[in-house]
């Protein structure tokens, strides 16, 4: 199994990089070393890797694609395609899904999560995917909208700065290759605590997670998954609420969530989603 470099702050701990799904908050590093994208390069076999870019989220997918294809052959992808999606229609394609079919890792860019969702959501292409992924031959990374798309809810706007209320998250469907997890980005860099815990009030069976800048929550075949990066990773767990008033709050009402569960996780530390427990070292 491959071995990532590990961060200044913490040269004894040595992490696996074999993470068949990456779930990175945004912004990551692109520069200084960029650990998250090089635990995803070498995830997706490293000089071996066939890497596909999926660069629809965004209004300029020719300049975002191009910035990450030259990251990757930099780091030393013999093979490096954008796959610059522009209609729903071309989801089902063969030059996609053969192309698709090639690669070893995908990578899904930021954007609009809505426009990502709209455009590749219950295609053959996310189909395709999500297969590769279950069956183990493909490594897939999505940043900041690549991210939200993960539920099988999806936050897909909002706002932050006001106690948690209904009119403060936009809710919608996701793709569903997590479909138990509900995901925020950019978390606590764009202040969305309240945002998230909204958005778990309206869907008290999901669990919520808010990712930070620059960092990513590492899933491996386990149903767990490792913290990388220079944040941390909010999980805020309903499984124990035993009391919200959202079903009958007015719209801009503040809202009551009673016993929730909330972990706070950094760097190397690891966490089992199916079974909500934080795993100790």
């Amino acid at each position: 199994m491959l071995e990532a470099k590990p961060f200044p702050a913490q040269q004894s701990m040595i992490i696996s990089t074999h993470y068949p799904v990456m779930v990175i908050g945004g912004a990551e590093d692109k520069v200084n070393g960029c650990g998250i994208l090089t635990a995803f390069f070498k995830s997706a076999g490293g000089r071996m890797a066939t890497i596909g870019i999926i660069p629809c989220a965004s209004q300029e997918p020719s300049v975002v694609g191009d910035r990450y294809y030259q990251i990757f052959k930099e780091m030393g992808a013999p093979q490096v395609q954008i796959l610059d999606i522009r209609q729903p229609k071309e989801c089902d394609e063969e030059r996609w899904l053969s192309i698709l079919d090639t690669c070893t890792g995908v990578f899904v860019t930021g954007g609009d999560q809505l426009r990502l969702r709209d455009l590749i959501g219950g295609s053959k292409f996310i189909a395709a995917i999500k297969q590769r992924i279950g069956i183990g031959n493909l490594v897939m990374a999505g940043t900041s909208a690549g991210a939200a798309i993960v539920g099988e809810k999806m936050i897909s706007g909002g706002s932050s700065g006001e106690s948690p209320n209904q009119s403060l998250v936009d809710l919608t469907d996701g793709l569903g290759i997590f479909p138990e997890l509900l995901v925020d980005q950019h978390f606590h860099n764009r202040n969305r605590m309240a945002r998230l815990m909204s958005a778990i009030a309206a869907h008290p069976d999901k669990l919520g997670i808010g990712i930070d800048e620059d960092t990513c929550a590492a899933f491996e075949n386990d149903g767990t998954f490792e913290v990388l990066g220079k944040g941390t990773i909010t999980i805020i767990d309903p499984g124990k609420l035993t009391h919200t008033n959202y079903p009958a709050a007015d719209e801009g009402s503040p809202l009551s969530l009673h016993n929730l569960t909330v972990h706070v996780l950094s760097h190397g530390d690891r966490y089992n989603y199916q079974h909500r427990a934080v795993l100790r070292s």
